[in-house]
């Protein structure tokens, strides 16, 4: 099974982590690791200014600030020892071709991906792949979605079930790429053991992947091979979430480590 990985730079657990693991169950043949330009930045800037307005948008910001100086680097630092703590287990896989580009939808994308064939290819990126990059691979390209769908479609699913209390649904999904929004064929649910009162939602969804490794692993050599089963998730409430704010993120965790 040859797959190939979507990636964007500076994400330590996709870069870092992922080829080592779909090395020990198959044949990396390459990564595409997404350096993005500065319109496109603007661009999702844009689109949650639409989505939730000028004052939320405030509120998204002072997050990533307090995140930046309170959290990350205890973040980065659980990441990094997990990481390490498995490397055994996981051995760094050499001389997989590497192409740096700003979206996974451009032509060197395209003919770097046709090159390397891959049966499967796993996207772990915020960008939407149009369909005539995602339908290359002979076996579909997938993405390990952090929420479950299609309650929790888009970025930070747990974040948004951590907040609204719905226990049930913090973990990740498992599911084929198509041209909407994590609207794709369900083949899996993770969910995972976490603290939320010291947790970061950023660690339990990296738990909700790391707790599930060789069920994740196990249910692609299916795919593979044909006989995995899609998890009909017709009639169930179905929407997209917007990036973290600094209000609800504080009123998670005072609700977590039960403040009132």
């Amino acid at each position: 099974m040859k797959t190939l990985i979507i990636c964007h730079e500076g994400d330590y657990l996709s870069e870092k982590f992922i080829p080592r693991w779909l090395n020990s169950f198959s044949h990396p043949t390459g990564i595409i690791v997404l350096r993005e330009k500065r319109a496109q930045f603007f661009k999702r800037i844009y689109y949650e200014i639409k989505r939730s307005g000028i004052i939320n948008l405030l509120d998204v910001f002072a997050f990533r600030l307090y995140y930046s100086f309170f959290i990350s680097k205890k973040d980065k630092s659980w990441l990094y020892q997990k990481i390490k703590s498995i490397a055994n287990k996981y051995p760094q896989p050499h001389n997989i071709p590497i192409l740096y580009t700003y979206s996974p939808n451009t032509s060197e994308a395209r003919n770097f991906i046709r090159e390397h064939s891959p049966d499967m290819m796993i996207a772990l990126c915020k960008i939407l792949i149009e369909k005539s990059i995602f339908s290359i691979p002979s076996k579909g390209t997938f993405v390990i979605h952090p929420g479950i769908c299609p309650e929790y479609r888009n970025s930070h699913g747990c974040f948004w079930a951590l907040y609204n209390n719905q226990i049930s649904k913090v973990g990740a999904t498992l599911l084929k790429i198509d041209e909407g929004i994590d609207t794709g064929p369900v083949y899996g649910y993770y969910k995972c053991k976490y603290d939320g009162s010291s947790d970061s939602h950023i660690v339990i969804q990296q738990k909700a992947i790391f707790q599930n490794l060789e069920k994740i692993k196990n249910k692609l050599i299916e795919i593979y091979r044909g006989s995995a089963r899609v998890i009909d998730s017709s009639g169930r409430k179905s929407a997209v979430w917007g990036q973290p704010s600094l209000t609800k993120y504080l009123i998670w965790k005072n609700r977590a480590r039960g403040n009132k």
